[in-house]
């Protein structure tokens, strides 16, 4: 299935960054992962880091699935909020998860410091009430994350206008954000594996798998074969196939870029990212080079003839949305697209093995707006389940959570 729509920026700024070949023979390694986008590329990395053997099975190009359509924010607050979590699973579990997307943000940071060229940038949050009526929950999330440490402070409706530019009743201000090219990231991310060993194989789909007690089977839709002690699904959205039971819901998402704005167009935008606590929820932000851009419209559609078909349309609204928000941001999109994207009923990822498929084989599901944020800690918390090792997540973020 076609993941996206329209012109997305981020394959438009960068091209095919590498080739890499189709897998032609059969070949056998410890842990096969299945997918080659930013999700794939980070647990690879993990593992090869830590010694582990590691053949990559991409059905696209590398990077060319949902990583090329992301909103590349990089965020610990979960698309629910703290206090919602903590209703369904409690407060012990919703700090848990906060904290470590919190600790995923500096080590995604870390990460990108290394090797450089993926334009990692530090950025505030700012999540604003979009009606009067949200500003109690808001001020309860906000007392609810400074009892957690986590560093938020509140804004006023002056300040908001006048330091923002944005018309509402009040905001949570969040000093640990961040913003990547996700795209770049990911082929970042897939050539430091190839100094660590990797085979790498692209426009490889995998029609079949069969687990054993001690292995797991692959096989290609073009009849090769691969042994693999452990299997990683990482292939996002796609994932679900293997699945018969519905752990997700797929949706699709609408964003646009602006050609490069001068600093005084651009406002607060230039360093921090906005977002709504309406549901589905819009979104600001900025990019390295200068650009405005923002999303959301988030819908239940993910047919691609009729997602194409709605970008235009989602576009006015967006815009109709931000001017009334942000009367003094003048927008004007050079790149609009869609994706499609899955999400959970919680907002919480899935990392770790299901009973359909055994032990063997694990799945990496990072679905929601936090994606390559749940990608950093699902790739250490895989790296454990695989070597065997006690990880505070594991329990939180597995199936077991279905009931």
């Amino acid at each position: 299935m076609d993941l996206k729509s329209g012109y997305p920026f981020w394959s438009i700024r960068n091209g095919l960054m590498r080739a890499y070949p189709r897998l032609e023979q059969d070949t056998q390694c410890e842990v096969a992962i299945v997918g080659g986008g930013v999700t794939a590329a980070l647990i690879a990395h993990e593992l090869l880091r830590h010694g582990h053997e590691v053949v990559v099975i991409e059905q696209r190009d590398i990077g060319w699935g949902s990583t090329s359509a992301s909103t590349a924010l990089l965020q610990y607050e979960i698309d629910t909020p703290m206090i919602e979590l903590a209703k369904q699973h409690g407060m012990q579990a919703a700090a848990l998860a906060y904290g470590a997307c919190a600790q995923a943000i500096l080590d995604l940071q870390g990460l990108c410091n290394t090797f450089g060229g993926t334009d990692f940038t530090r950025q505030d949050s700012l999540y604003y009430a979009s009606r009067s009526r949200d500003i109690k929950d808001l001020c309860s999330e906000l007392e609810t994350r400074k009892a957690h440490k986590l560093p938020v402070e509140w804004i006023e409706r002056e300040l908001l206008w006048h330091n923002y530019g944005v018309h509402s009743d009040g905001a949570i201000l969040s000093r640990l954000a961040a913003s990547v090219d996700p795209y770049r990231l990911c082929y970042r991310l897939f050539s430091e594996c190839e100094q660590y060993g990797a085979r790498i194989y692209d426009r490889t789909a995998i029609a079949s798998i069969a687990p054993h007690n001690l292995h797991v089977d692959l096989r290609t839709e073009d009849g090769v074969s691969v042994r693999a002690r452990h299997v990683i699904l990482a292939a996002g959205y796609s994932n679900q196939r293997w699945l018969s039971q519905p752990v997700a819901r797929n949706r699709s998402s609408y964003a646009f870029v602006t050609d490069p704005l001068r600093d005084s167009d651009m406002g607060a935008l230039k360093h921090t990212m906005m977002w709504e606590t309406a549901r589905p929820y819009l979104y600001m932000r900025s990019t390295p080079d200068g650009r405005g851009g923002a999303g959301g419209e988030d819908d239940n559609i993910d047919i691609p003839a009729r997602r194409d078909a709605r970008v235009q349309s989602k576009l006015k609204t967006l815009l109709k949305k931000i001017g009334k928000t942000m009367p003094d941001m003048r927008l004007r999109p050079a790149f609009a697209w869609a994706g499609t994207f899955a999400e959970t009923a919680d907002g919480l990822p899935f990392f770790g093995p299901h009973a359909e498929l055994g032990p063997r084989v694990s799945f990496a599901m990072a679905y929601g707006g936090n994606g390559i944020t749940y990608s950093a800690i699902g790739a250490g918390l895989l790296r454990a389940q695989l070597e065997g090792t006690p990880h505070p997540l594991s329990e939180l973020f597995s199936f077991s959570r279905l009931g």
